[in-house]
């Protein structure tokens, strides 16, 4: 058998999803390669840099940086590796439908470094069926390669304790594929869940679709309460004291971000779009910046308004904008209010403006994002707050 320099490599490896990971399996003490070729990402991670906020990645990077996690451009570790993490992004088209052809051409480029003694790993979210076509694609290239799906389960942001204490799912085509995975996974935690491809594909859809929606429930019992005048708040928190079974009863807000809206959708397609309540959960969610303009229109002339958007970030304590509602309603206010003012205390852009600016001059103030560094800003009582989140405790009502 092939001797192989290193144990792991992780292809799109300096991502959200591969980084923590490489950096988990590399403290285990495996010799993991982060395999990218971002140069600007490549030479802040080879610093001991962390190029997003995860909570204690950077500390963890430090110590196995150069030591058991490497970092390279060079495509040649693919040949060098035994196991093949694969977390590229999720391929679908500008219509969410799945894209098969983007894993096909993604192999492609590396199939003459793949052998029979690899395994291939599949980490990122596919669609149903995905896995299958990919060991048919390899098998008639005459690649005999282990392929297995083992899903990613994190929170961003929570990567590194979660990589540890929650189960992982483990699904292959054989039982050496699945006692290699296991054992692999096992590094990390102590409990493993097997599954056929098809089945853990769809545990993860399913788990992101069901997230939407329950988002979605509470996004829409907000804008009835709202329109009726009614502060949402009271109810929620009458509803939710110590009645264990509301105990699952998300607030509102914003619900965005890479996953939830692009996994839901995959399901709706995966059933012949015929998942009303995917297709009325993405209307709910991602309509709620409409919502709030709306409301601020019948309310306020908002024509001789400055709004100011507290958060660009799709989640609170987070630097990830992708798939950003607050972008969304940027771009809407733009259209209606005099002027838009946007703040970030975790992403700098051109024309940002600083948290206390954008208080100081604005007449609506609109937070987006709950981030903690907002916990103690001062909003007098004359500004108008929009807060979905309820982080102030003044309500939901504007």
């Amino acid at each position: 058998m092939k001797n192989f320099a290193y144990d792991v490599c992780i292809i799109g490896g300096l991502g959200h999803v591969g980084l923590p990971l490489g950096i988990s399996l590399a403290e285990t003490g495996k010799k993991v390669v982060l395999y990218d070729i971002n140069p600007r990402t490549i030479y802040k991670v080879s610093q001991g840099e962390m190029p997003f906020v995860e909570q204690g990645a950077e500390p963890a990077l430090q110590k196995v940086l150069e030591r058991t996690l490497f970092i390279s451009d060079d495509k040649q570790v693919v040949a060098n590796s035994y196991f093949l993490i694969v977390v590229i992004g999720t391929p679908v088209d500008e219509h969410l439908n799945p894209q098969f052809t983007l894993f096909k051409r993604f192999f492609n480029d590396i199939i003459e470094l793949i052998s029979d003694e690899q395994h291939i790993i599949l980490r990122s979210t596919v669609y149903p069926g995905t896995t299958v076509k990919i060991k048919s694609y390899l098998e008639s290239q005459n690649k005999q390669t282990k392929v297995s799906f083992c899903p990613e389960r994190i929170a961003e942001g929570k990567a590194m304790e979660e990589l540890k204490s929650l189960p992982q799912i483990v699904s292959s085509f054989d039982s050496i594929a699945e006692d290699e995975a296991k054992k692999l996974f096992e590094s990390l935690t102590d409990e493993i869940i097997f599954l056929t491809p098809i089945e853990a594909e769809l545990s993860k859809l399913f788990t992101n679709s069901w997230r939407y929606i329950q988002f979605a429930i509470s996004n829409y019992f907000y804008q009835i309460a709202t329109q009726n005048n009614l502060d949402f708040y009271k109810i929620y928190d009458a509803i939710t004291y110590k009645y264990p079974r509301a105990a699952n009863f998300p607030a509102p807000g914003f619900a965005a971000g890479p996953c939830l809206l692009k996994d839901t959708m995959q399901v709706a397609a995966y059933s012949s779009n015929s998942f009303f309540m995917g297709h009325t959960a993405m209307l709910v969610n991602e309509g709620l910046p409409n919502f709030i303009v709306h409301r601020l229109q019948e309310k306020y002339q908002l024509k001789q308004k400055t709004v100011g958007i507290l958060g660009m970030a799709f989640k609170a304590n987070n630097d990830d904008k992708r798939e950003s509602l607050s972008y969304k309603l940027k771009k809407v206010l733009e259209f209606e209010a005099k002027e838009v003012l946007c703040s970030d205390v975790y992403i700098q852009e051109d024309n940002f403006v600083t948290s206390e600016k954008l208080i100081n001059n604005a007449d609506i103030i609109i937070l987006a994002t709950p981030h903690q560094e907002y916990q103690n800003l001062t909003i007098n009582e004359d500004k108008i707050l929009v807060d979905v989140w309820n982080f102030y405790e003044r309500g939901g009502l504007f």
